[in-house]
């Protein structure tokens, strides 16, 4: 059962059955929106990219993103760049894979955020989502629809943060600015 998260929703990273979730894939997808031009509607490619900024006590300790495919510890992953995306509603465009049994105890939360790298901003962008899924059946446990377009070029997704002895994950959804993840640090640290 999916449960469609809005800003600010908390969930707790639990299977139906009571147990702990043990790995879980973050899913991003989009489309690039048609434009109306002299000559009808068009599409320009756009290029999204996912990022995973691994914190120790609100500090970055790690990243995961299209240039540094998987965390030093190899808790993380990130499936590879995709340029163009296409998916939108459908399956993922790019993914990052968590192995939260592996992730080190001194991790505390991990970020997802998602930047436009050739500089577009959302209002060229449709269908685009994040999504949680558990890795180990399959089943899609919670979806963001990252809505409203705008003006910004980058924006703050969600967060899984440890709560307890398991793993919450929580929508943020702020829209930032910025090609890259290091650009949406600022952004980034009024969430953990």
């Amino acid at each position: 059962m999916t449960v469609n998260m809005s800003k600010g929703q908390a969930i707790s990273l639990q299977k139906a059955d009571g147990g702990t979730l043990t790995a879980v894939r973050m899913g991003l997808g989009w489309q690039s929106a048609p434009r109306r031009g002299l000559f009808g509607s068009r599409t320009k490619e756009v290029d999204l990219d996912a990022s995973a900024v691994l914190f120790a006590d609100k500090q970055p300790v790690d990243v995961v993103f299209f240039r540094h495919l998987t965390s030093d510890d190899g808790s993380v992953r990130h499936t590879g760049d995709n340029l163009v995306g296409g998916a939108g509603q459908g399956g993922d465009d790019e993914s990052i894979l968590v192995d939260l049994q592996r992730v080190p105890v001194h991790i505390d939360q991990i970020v997802f955020t998602v930047n436009s790298f050739t500089g577009q901003t959302f209002a060229e962008v449709a269908n685009a989502f994040c999504r949680l899924v558990d890795e180990t059946n399959g089943q899609e446990m919670a979806r963001y629809t990252l809505t409203g377009g705008g003006q910004y070029t980058a924006q703050i997704m969600a967060k899984v943060h440890r709560a307890g002895s398991g793993w919450q994950m929580t929508a943020i959804g702020t829209p930032a600015n910025g090609r890259t993840f290091q650009d949406l640090m600022p952004s980034i640290v009024p969430h953990l």
